[in-house]
């Protein structure tokens, strides 16, 4: 068995130290300056180690860091601390020699002790026989034992340990390395006594452990998880390698993935199957005030501006469903790889709040774009809409839409929008607002607008550093947008327009040269307290500073308008509902307010129709009857004509032509209203009025008519040309009574006609008559003398063309009579 020196165990020992986690997890008790090597003190179970720096652990400077401000624990029996023993050993023992004041070897004395301790207890022991006792009955009769030995008091507990008292050594120079007592141990007290004016100065700030984290043996689960074994460090290696092995494999799927994406062009769209709506020729309307009826229509989407005009979006049908269609001002579409990902951004992009983009035909001239169609049209149709109200909880919930759309919109691959206006933001079925016309750059160059107007109108929106840009991004900035956002706040809170300003009205180019200017006072649009709150006023003063770090993000926009709007609810389907009731209320007036114009204009058709039919031809039309032609055994008809007239047509303009008939029938038009007669057509300046039909009055038909005629004899005496004021009108009357047949001729345009012999016979009368009198046939004179009441005056016989000669008078008034 080879023994190893003393300074190579030494050397051992710190390495060991060292492995285990420093000198901070175990004790170690400082040498004695004078002992020039490891000493063991039999007595007490101590380890005293002494570092010779002469020699050959002069370069072991680890030593020196190993013990430095470590407490070093020592037996206080050391060379000086024996000479203070043995000057007391001759008071309180019962050795007959006397020990002078000098030093003994500690060994010698500790050696003499453990003989004396051996012997009293082998003398215990040993029986009357002499017989040697066992060893185990001689070790336990020296635990538990008390007594004075040379080296002072030496107390045994019940384990057989020696009870000694000991110091507690501490480095306090760690220049020197010198090391004093700051605290004792008294071990028959088993009390630390603290050195007066010392203290402990521990490494880490506190004495190590009574047990090592890892147990004494590092053999506790939490640091055997710690232990590396080769087994784990071959199982690190592997999963180290197949993580490598998997990132690589799933970084090159998705490039080939990313690649077969871009040559798929699932975004294609083929103009064969884009089925055109039926209302694909209504593209213009003269202004965006749509009604609630068209809100349904296909052209509910207000996109684009052109001109004085707007521009609806226009819809076809893709695949079965509704889409809206927007057709691109380019001539063709180079699909570089720059184009391909803007495509394939676009597809990827889906959010509630962005209307979905369905795909893109690029083959000329076809070149157009189908995204996600909104019924109910724009935010500006819904702005000037009088046929919805947008109280602040519908506002509230239209903003909110718009900046959770804007806000993911900046946090997508898409970055910014660049066109953000309020007939950009469309309205769903739902009444959820989504963002429109954002992304594809390539597609939005080539923008021919020859109307300055509309070319300035569209700026209203754009950011002051955007226009004072000489070649801005086509897809804008995100600060850019939030001052866009801050224009369509004040639309919303105002109702008035974009960028309503108080005073003079200003044309758009005029506005968008002061805002390009950046001159103080800048030019805004009015913020009008009474219409919103101070805080939603300071919002838009923020979003459309001129200083765009001022400008809040679309984030922090969220923040704000959440603290102001709280009495409104932020709830979901509360605001869903809420939407739902306020539309239903406004549908419920809607419904009133068109079914009272419904009326209206029911009325007003009926009394139409009324007066171009007799009233109970009319209704049997509306009820959707035939009229079927009827017999009438006794009519009287009117005719007449004004003598002169195609001379007074010849000296006469078009226009005053047809002034004076106007004005003449007009006249005649209120007069015939009184009586029971219906009124047939007028041709020129011939006026057939009958009376007798459709509803049957028995003889009263003559009477009507004759009376009738006497007023607009009356009536033409006083008239006046406008033209010719002092022309007298000559007004020529000719009256026939006898049967009839009368109805409806044709399904357009129909008229109630009169056939029969009467009608020719009563005209003939108006044209064998003289102007301004009232020429009577012989039927018509028998049925008037029934009644008594009329003057007539017998003109004799005239000879008319196709009936011969014919007796007939003249009609000269009415006399009162109790017949009448």
């Amino acid at each position: 068995m080879k023994f190893l020196s003393l300074k190579t165990v030494l050397l051992i020992m710190l390495t060991f130290i060292k492995r285990v986690g420093g000198p901070s997890s175990i004790f170690a008790l400082p040498p004695e300056e004078a002992d020039p090597a490891l000493t063991l003190l039999c007595p007490v179970r101590a380890l005293r180690i002494y570092v010779d720096r002469t020699q050959s652990f002069r370069n072991s400077e680890q030593l020196l860091v190993c013990f430095g401000g470590q407490q070093k624990e020592k037996a206080v029996s050391k060379q000086s601390c024996f000479l203070m023993g043995t000057k007391n050993v001759p008071k309180r023992s019962k050795f007959t020699g006397k020990l002078g004041p000098h030093t003994m070897n500690l060994i010698s004395g500790s050696f003499h002790d453990g003989v004396m301790l051996y012997c009293h207890a082998l003398n215990e022991t040993l029986d009357r026989s002499g017989a040697r006792p066992p060893g185990d009955v001689i070790n336990k009769r020296m635990w538990n034992r008390t007594y004075h030995g040379v080296t002072g008091l030496v107390q045994l507990d019940e384990n057989g340990d020696r009870e000694i008292d000991f110091a507690l050594w501490d480095m306090t120079d760690t220049n020197t390395g010198v090391y004093q007592i700051v605290s004792l141990y008294n071990g028959s007290q088993k009390r630390m006594i603290p050195e007066p004016g010392m203290k402990v100065h521990w490494l880490k700030g506190s004495p190590p452990p009574d047990i090592p984290l890892c147990g004494f043996k590092n053999d506790k689960p939490a640091c055997l998880a710690k232990t590396v074994t080769m087994h784990q460090m071959i199982s690190i290696v592997v999963c180290f390698i197949f993580i490598i092995i998997v990132t690589v494999t799933v970084f090159i799927y998705r490039k080939l993935k990313l690649e077969n994406e871009l040559t798929a062009q699932l975004w294609r769209v083929d103009w064969e199957d884009i089925q055109m709506s039926n209302m694909d020729k209504v593209l213009r309307r003269a202004c965006s005030k749509l009604t609630m009826s068209l809100r349904g229509s296909n052209y509910g989407s207000l996109l684009t501006m052109d001109g004085n005009y707007q521009i609806y979006a226009k819809t076809c049908y893709y695949k079965g469903n509704i889409t809206a269609i927007k057709y691109v001002n380019k001539k063709r579409i180079e699909l570089t790889r720059k184009v391909l990902f803007e495509l394939k951004h676009m597809r990827d992009v889906q959010n509630e709040h962005l209307t979905r983009f369905i795909g893109a035909c690029i083959g000329p001239p076809n070149i157009c774009i189908l995204t996600e169609y909104c019924p109910r049209g724009s935010l500006q149709d819904l702005m000037e809409s009088e046929g919805i109200t947008l109280d602040w909880m519908f506002r509230y919930s239209l903003i909110n839409d718009i900046v959770k759309g804007m806000a993911f919109l900046h946090n997508s691959v898409i970055v910014s929008h660049g066109n953000l206006k309020s007939s950009n933001c469309v309205v769903d079925s739902r009444f959820v607002l989504k963002i429109t016309d954002y992304g594809l750059e390539s597609f939005r160059k080539e923008t021919n607008l020859e109307d300055v107007h509309a070319l300035y109108a569209r700026k209203l929106w754009t950011a002051p550093e955007l226009l004072r840009a000489d070649n801005p991004p086509a897809c804008g900035t995100q600060k850019g947008d939030v001052y866009s956002f801050g224009i369509i706040l004040q639309e919303l809170a105002l109702l008035k327009g974009v960028f309503y300003l108080e005073g003079p009205c200003l044309s758009p180019k005029v506005i968008i040269e002061r805002v390009a200017e950046g001159r103080w006072p800048y030019l805004r649009p009015l913020l009008c307290p009474q219409s919103h709150s101070d805080e939603l006023g300071q919002l838009m003063q923020r979003c459309w500073s001129e200083d765009i770090n001022e400008r809040p993000d679309f984030n922090q926009i969220k923040v704000l308008l959440r603290k102001n709007n709280r009495g409104y609810g932020s709830n979901i389907l509360d605001n869903l509902l809420s939407r739902m009731e306020q539309y239903a209320n406004n549908l419920e007036e809607l419904v009133e307010e068109r079914t009272q114009a419904y009326h209206e204009e029911k009325r007003k058709a009926e009394a139409l129709l009324y007066q171009i039919l007799p009233h109970s031809v009319a209704e049997q039309l509306k009820r959707g009857e035939m009229v079927q032609a009827e017999a009438f055994d006794s009519v009287t008809i009117y005719f007449s004509d004004i003598v002169g007239f195609t001379a007074l047509s010849a000296e006469s303009t078009p226009m005053q032509v047809v002034t004076l008939l106007n004005d003449l029938y007009t006249c005649f038009d209120a007069i015939i209203d009184n009586f029971d007669v219906y009124k047939v057509e007028t041709i020129g300046d011939a006026y057939m009025v009958v009376s007798g039909l459709p509803v049957r009055n028995g003889k009263l038909h003559a009477r009507e008519i004759a009376r009738m005629s006497l007023a607009l004899l009356e009536a033409v005496h006083s008239f006046r040309i406008r033209h010719r004021p002092d022309q007298q009108l000559r007004l020529r009357i000719g009256i026939h009574s006898g049967p009839v047949c009368a109805g409806v001729v044709g399904l357009k345009m129909p008229r109630y006609c009169l056939f029969g012999d009467t009608v020719n016979t009563a005209s003939r009368m108006e044209s064998n008559g003289e102007a301004l009198k009232i020429h009577v046939s012989e039927a018509t004179r028998a049925v008037l003398q029934e009644f008594n009441c009329f003057q007539l005056e017998l003109r004799g016989d005239v000879e008319m063309k196709g009936k011969g000669r014919m007796r007939t008078y003249w009609l000269l008034g009415e006399i009162s009579s109790n017949n009448a």
